[in-house]
């Protein structure tokens, strides 16, 4: 039942004019938010965006649980934004996975981190720059993903060019894209905006393109005025992670979210 709704879903939206792989139509993007569940306005903010904008939380933070439920119920994606070990030894804060853990304790913390947020139904490194160099502790999480009746998402950030993650997930069968823009390595406007054109150009080339933002003034500035000029003049077309893998023609979760009307370097 599971493959044929996949199967299905992935049909329809290839029905869906202008969403053909190798199409003439507009070009797909997907937007996700990391670091939220710290700070309540801006989290908000993120919420109130237009469109399927995906929302990464970090566990164990004083509002990922609220809002969570908050941009779940706006039919909005949530992920967990799981905290790796990073190279430069940074904190990465509570919920962490790191290289000295045994299987058990690795994937132990993970499945706390995936309880303590809820209507999960994908997962991105959060700093990692270490951790997802290593397969064997790859290999650890994808299993984590895969048992659950509908396998997570695994969104590879991309924090070093050495990270092997996506390349674990597909082998073990898991959903997988990668980051291809961060939005707002430099925090201000200008430079933002510069990065969500390089975005909407790598998309009209490639069909589709994924981007990581975060919860700064200056990056919801830019994308409350953005998103609603770029979706209706650029016709660029914002889309959710499911959409965005029927579209690559990879295996889709069916995650329990509403369905909508329309359509930094190494840390």
């Amino acid at each position: 039942m599971t493959r044929f709704r996949n199967g299905l879903a992935a049909l329809l939206l290839l029905l869906v004019p202008g969403m053909a792989p190798g199409g003439d139509g507009p070009p797909l993007v997907v937007i996700i938010i990391d670091d939220m569940g710290d700070r309540l306005i801006e989290g908000q903010r993120v919420r109130d965006l237009p469109g399927p904008v995906v929302c990464a939380m970090l566990p164990h933070t004083a509002h990922a649980q609220r809002l969570a439920k908050e941009c779940h119920a706006d039919g909005k994606e949530v992920m967990l934004h799981q905290p790796m070990q990073a190279m430069n030894g940074a904190p990465t804060g509570p919920g962490s996975v790191m290289l000295d853990m045994d299987r058990e304790q690795f994937q132990e913390q993970v499945e706390a981190n995936l309880s303590a947020v809820p209507h999960v139904s994908a997962v991105n490194n959060h700093m990692g720059s270490l951790l997802t160099q290593h397969p064997g502790h790859m290999a650890w999480l994808m299993e984590v993903l895969l048992r659950y009746p509908e396998p997570l998402v695994f969104v590879d950030s991309r924090t070093t060019p050495r990270t092997v993650a996506e390349q674990l997930a597909r082998e073990q069968g898991v959903p997988a894209v990668r980051r291809d823009i961060f939005l707002d390595h430099f925090q201000d406007e200008e430079s933002i905006r510069h990065a969500l054109r390089r975005l909407v150009d790598l998309a009209r080339r490639n069909g589709s393109a994924v981007a990581i933002g975060h919860p700064y003034q200056e990056t919801l500035n830019v994308l409350e005025e953005e998103i609603p000029r770029l979706l209706a003049e650029e016709k660029v077309r914002l889309v959710s992670l499911r959409d965005l893998l029927a579209y690559r023609g990879q295996e889709i979760t069916t995650p329990d979210i509403p369905s909508f009307a329309s359509g930094h370097q190494a840390r």
